[in-house]
């Protein structure tokens, strides 16, 4: 499952179960190994005091670049990861070598792949 993509192997990434500093501490890990339509700047807020929140950013996980040790997380993280199957597999191998993965689920269709993880610091 290494083969070489001919196209741009976009993720679509959801984060939460979290408060905004750790959401910012993944988006940030992930963007220093990806390009993203997240810019260094995008900080997540935190609209609501208690209403649960839901952080997005999409990854293209064709090229990656080198990827440094992030700061620990306060708590565990909930990411959903949806692409195609090569995509999903070099993301879950990124977040595996940066957090302690914790596989929930995951959902298979012809062409996409879901996955539902608890990120947790090493």
């Amino acid at each position: 499952m290494d083969r070489v993509p001919t196209h741009e192997e976009p993720v679509s990434l959801e984060i939460s179960g979290c408060n905004k500093e750790d959401a910012r501490i993944v988006f940030d890990a992930l963007r220093q190994c990806f390009e993203s339509d997240r810019a260094a700047d995008d900080v997540p807020q935190q609209l609501h005091e208690t209403r649960p929140m839901v952080w997005l950013g999409t990854f293209d996980v064709t090229a990656t670049h080198e990827c440094t040790p992030p700061p620990r997380l306060s708590a565990t993280v909930e990411a959903d990861a949806q692409g195609g199957y090569w995509a999903i597999s070099r993301l879950h191998r990124t977040l595996d070598s940066l957090f302690t993965v914790r596989d929930l689920s995951s959902a298979s269709g012809d062409q996409e792949k879901e996955l539902h993880v608890l990120l947790e610091s090493r």
